[in-house]
């Protein structure tokens, strides 16, 4: 009974985080930190490298990193073209994703807040080319 419980806390907790199952939505094979890191760099993009963020997250700390990659790719797209008064807005919406979480432990809060954050640049990217 208790393993039931486990697993089905395991399987929202997953599906919550928008872990790949075992990896397998992930285009980078091996499936390494370092090779996504590459992988979200090299695409062409703010939302091709959201998409590789999404297919290959881990649902840890390690997201952290993806996330940043895909805050610089997204925010070289708008963040020269704020003003001031933009560019508060935005820091504020980042800080919020980790107002949200602030509160909670564990890795997959830190994997949440990175996609929090690449989610906020990503739709910043899209108000600034349109």
């Amino acid at each position: 009974m208790r393993l039931k419980l486990l697993s089905a806390i395991f399987l929202a907790v997953s599906l919550f985080a928008g872990i790949p199952a075992a990896a397998g939505d992930c285009p980078v094979k091996p499936f390494e930190m370092d090779g996504i890191i590459a992988a979200v760099n090299a695409v062409s993009g703010c939302d091709a490298s959201m998409k590789v963020f999404e297919a290959c997250q881990m649902g840890s700390t390690a997201d952290v990193q993806f996330g940043d990659a895909v805050e610089k790719k997204c925010g070289a797209m708008f963040l020269s073209r704020l003003k001031t008064p933009q560019k508060r807005a935005y820091q504020s919406q980042l800080g919020r994703c980790e107002d949200k979480y602030a509160d909670k432990q564990g890795t997959m809060w830190r994997s949440a807040t990175a996609m929090c954050r690449a989610a906020v640049s990503q739709r910043y990217a899209h108000r600034t080319v349109k």
